[in-house]
């Protein structure tokens, strides 16, 4: 088979599974409204939203700006436009289009210029690979600036993170040079073991945050953007000009606070069962970063990606176990994937999955 057929082949195999070392199985769209219908009749959502207005909506805002010690919080239908309204909202403040963030962020690595396209922002590298940004960083970025964007965690570096002392100093220079700072905290809830700070903690040194309700909380999709009222509103104000204003998103809602009260407690379980994982590796294995900081890392090895996605879709099939997918890496000879844990990991053993692993990558492991 081709590349793209195993790639797809290992995926479809996945996706039938219960238990996986990586990804969550999706389930049916049928069974995953019934969820949602119980949900709605558990947490006496007995209303819709209008235009984002009102019902399972409101209450998730609620929540978030409680939870995370902010004034205010607005849904936005995905992060890309929460992101980009609150970096227009701080440019527009700072009367600045200059946003210092890392070359591997999330803003420049997956949304096809459009900061740039659509908001005339313009970008000064704050980091470049796999670098946590600091204040030193930040010190060597010359001239006035709109925003500081950092991504907690970093995904493309491995879902990289400072230290709790490296964000607070971090902090501590854009207010003392008095420009703003956004985290990007699509995995916020799986940084803040790391941190070992509570979100309102993580939120006091930011200017805004956005979180994702569609990975760790593994809701249908959806975002909302943390910050001050002021910040909030002017944001709200660019969500609608950006098209986002939608009529309802209660279902999304509605799966972000199931999110909030089943599937973020199990988020240390699931950053302790990586760190188990990654432990029993064979050596032919490089994890980034070595001891993973978060449930998410990547993974790299000698081979060939079609070859092993092709041994790999062969045991999927007759264990029904979820495994990751194989891609070529920069190097000649190298592949690259990525792990991310979820609780269809929980009921498996570390050890002896990453002996699975090696076995089907054709690295002999060295776990007892």
């Amino acid at each position: 088979m081709a590349s793209e057929e195993l790639l797809t082949c290992v995926r479809a195999a996945a996706r039938g599974c219960t238990a996986a070392v990586t990804g969550q199985p999706a389930g049916s769209p049928a069974a995953a409204f019934a969820d949602l219908s119980r949900a709605c009749e558990e947490l006496g959502i007995d209303e819709w939203d209008i235009y984002g207005g009102g019902g399972a909506v409101a209450r998730l805002e609620s929540e978030l700006a409680e939870r995370f010690g902010v004034e205010a919080a607005a849904f936005f239908p995905s992060g890309v436009m929460a992101q980009q309204a609150a970096l227009r909202v701080h440019c527009d403040g700072a009367g600045s289009r200059r946003v210092a963030l890392p070359d591997l962020s999330h803003v420049l690595v997956h949304e096809e210029d459009g900061p740039r396209i659509l908001h005339d922002l313009e970008v000064s590298f704050l980091t470049r690979g796999f670098e946590v940004a600091t204040a030193a960083h930040l010190e060597r970025v010359p001239g006035r600036l709109g925003a500081v964007l950092v991504e907690l965690p970093l995904r493309e570096a491995g879902c990289l993170l400072p230290t709790w002392d490296q964000l607070a100093e971090l902090s501590a220079a854009c207010r003392a040079r008095g420009v703003a700072l956004h985290v990007d905290g699509a995995r916020i809830w799986e940084a803040q073991p790391w941190l070992e700070h509570s979100f309102a903690d993580i939120a006091g040194l930011t200017d805004s945050v956005y979180v994702s309700f569609y990975k760790g909380l593994a809701g249908l999709a959806g975002a909302a953007l943390l910050g001050s009222a002021d910040v909030v509103a002017e944001a709200r104000l660019w969500r609608r000009r950006l098209g986002g204003t939608v009529y309802r998103s209660t279902a999304e809602a509605v799966s972000a606070l199931v999110g909030l009260r089943e599937r973020l407690p199990l988020v240390p379980e699931t950053v302790t069962w990586a760190r188990a994982f990654a432990a029993a590796l064979p050596a032919g294995l490089a994890v980034q970063p070595a001891v993973p900081q978060t449930n998410q890392f990547l993974l790299f090895a000698a081979g060939d990606a079609d070859a092993v996605n092709e041994r790999t879709a062969a045991v999927v099939d007759e264990r029904r176990i979820g495994l990751p997918a194989w891609l070529p890496a920069q190097e000649p000879g190298r592949i690259r994937t990525e792990i991310v844990v979820t609780p269809a990991a929980l009921t498996l053993d570390p050890v002896a999955m990453a002996a699975l692993v090696g076995g089907v990558v054709g690295v002999s492991s060295s776990a007892p």
